[in-house]
């Protein structure tokens, strides 16, 4: 008898928030080398994706964040890896910081740039979503979060 896995891609979550024409990124450690990135991370069991978002960016970057709507999905197989991601991207409006907060082990620190401080530094991105996502932004992509249906808990 033949047996197939089933295929399943990960989940994750990911924000883009502006201040005075600039984003709200982080640096952290990532297989062994420091990269940039949204303030991303997985979707838990039992959270929805706009929990998952702002809970990710305050565990992150310490900012507290509310999804205003959504720039885009991503499916995409980073090289090397046989795991396969699907990537919900969020317009997130700050709302206030917490500067004590202890943010994940893994991450350096939160920090502001703009588009071309961020592609100054594309040799550290921890993956060619942080450009995409945040040129998708920049290009207008603004999806209502009415697209979102989350029928576990009636949506």
């Amino acid at each position: 008898m033949h047996t197939t896995e089933l295929w399943k891609p990960n989940a994750v979550v990911a924000t883009i928030v502006e201040r005075d024409g600039r984003y709200l990124f982080v640096e952290e450690e990532a297989d062994g080398r420091a990269v940039f990135n949204q303030p991303a991370g997985h979707l838990d069991p039992g959270e929805t994706l706009l929990d998952a978002a702002r809970r990710e960016t305050l565990e992150e970057s310490g900012w507290h964040v509310e999804p205003t709507s959504l720039v885009g999905i991503y499916l995409v197989e980073p090289p090397n890896s046989p795991i396969t991601y699907l990537r919900f991207c969020f317009r997130a409006r700050a709302i206030s910081h917490d500067a004590a907060r202890k943010l994940d082990k893994e991450i350096i620190r939160p920090v502001w740039m703009n588009r071309a401080e961020l592609v100054a530094e594309s040799a550290r991105h921890r993956s060619p979503l942080v450009l995409r996502c945040l040129d998708d932004y920049l290009a207008g992509h603004d999806f209502p979060l009415s697209m979102i249906h989350d029928l576990r808990f009636g949506g």
